[in-house]
């Protein structure tokens, strides 16, 4: 049986300064990994490694927009030349935004910015990272992804569209390097709820995962390497799209009508 614990591993982690990143952070270096946070946001990328030090672990931070094609090259190279050894990648940054397709039509920008953070943010880090797990001969990449690309659900094209493709990425990359040592897991996280999710109101009426739990599905990723992450509800959604996606699809669409309605009755009512 694989051990748990992670000592002497060394895990870059992207999306670390908050939510599910954060927990993961706190979870993974308690497991005895050395963490590699990275985010925009130092200060908050701060507050969670004094945390992890604090506990007796050991964290780095990098402030970085990944964004910028030049910051994100200089993090690779800052990365190689402090670790020697770089076990894992989590590929966790990312962006959402919740809008319908006829509302985009004159916003192309929208999924622009949506693909340069969610895809090929997490693209430019993997390719910077392949060399040096070739010459280990081993290294693992985690996605974390959704749910929602399992099945069609509605106003988030830009979303899962970066999402879907991060997803064929990281299966090509598994398909072509696996026989070299390099192993992928995908996360379809159900709704969580975090700052990202947050943002559409009528969320806060929705049951949603804890980041504390999501938090749990990265670690998991980590430390068993599966190749997916998933629920039983995603999975029956791609047995099902898989056979009958005509029918799903149709089906999806006055269930989500019906589900936003309901969530926004829920919301008013609260504010009573």
């Amino acid at each position: 049986m694989r051990s748990r614990r992670l000592d002497r591993r060394t895990v870059v982690l992207t999306g670390a300064s908050s939510g599910i990143g954060a927990e993961a952070a706190r979870k993974l270096s308690a497991l005895g990994a050395t963490v590699c946070l990275v985010a925009r946001r130092e200060d908050e990328l701060a507050s969670v490694a004094a945390d992890i030090r604090r506990a007796g672990g050991d964290a780095y931070t990098y402030a970085v927009d990944l964004t910028d094609a030049a910051q994100a090259d200089a993090l690779v190279a800052q990365l190689l030349a402090e670790h020697p050894r770089i076990d894992v990648l989590v590929n966790n940054a990312a962006r959402s935004i919740r809008r319908p397709i006829t509302e985009s039509v004159d916003r192309v920008h929208d999924y622009q910015r949506t693909m340069a953070i969610n895809y090929l943010a997490a693209v430019r880090l993997t390719l910077g990272l392949v060399p040096r797990f070739l010459e280990q001969g081993h290294g693992h990449v985690v996605i974390s992804s959704s749910l929602s690309t399992q099945l069609p659900i509605p106003l988030f094209s830009a979303y899962l569209a970066s999402k879907a493709a991060l997803e064929s990425f990281t299966r090509s990359l598994s398909a072509e390097l696996g026989g070299q040592g390099i192993s992928t897991t995908t996360v379809h996280f159900p709704m969580v709820r975090t700052e990202m999710s947050g943002g559409t109101h009528i969320y806060q009426a929705m049951p949603m995962l804890s980041a504390d739990k999501a938090a749990d599905w990265l670690v998991r990723a980590v430390v068993d390497r599966p190749t997916r992450v998933t629920s039983l509800q995603g999975a029956v959604s791609e047995i099902a799209m898989a056979a009958v996606p005509g029918v799903l699809t149709a089906g999806m669409r006055p269930l989500f009508r019906q589900m936003d309605a309901m969530l926004d009755r829920k919301v008013r009512r609260s504010r009573q």
